[in-house]
């Protein structure tokens, strides 16, 4: 996803910036300020709940010398191809 950029011209968003976008798409904005303050995701609380219970495993995983390095996991899927 590529972040765009807008300012507030008249009670209005302008985008200055070319897209790709296809003509009459639809784009949400919202404001970086709300996105920060809900924590930088829409994740919601059970989402969040497990995203942390992943993230601990997998430092736990780390401390005990149960990762696989990401290059032989790179370099088993470019083999697959």
């Amino acid at each position: 996803m590529h972040a765009h950029h807008a300012r507030v011209r008249n009670g209005r968003l302008v985008l200055d910036e070319p897209t790709d976008r296809p003509e009459g798409d639809l784009v949400e904005l919202v404001p970086l300020d709300e996105v920060l303050a809900s924590g930088g995701d829409d994740l919601d609380r059970a989402e969040r709940a497990a995203l942390h219970q992943e993230l601990e495993a997998s430092i736990l995983e780390s401390k005990t010398g149960q990762l696989i390095d990401a290059e032989d996991v790179l370099a088993e899927l470019r083999a697959q191809r």
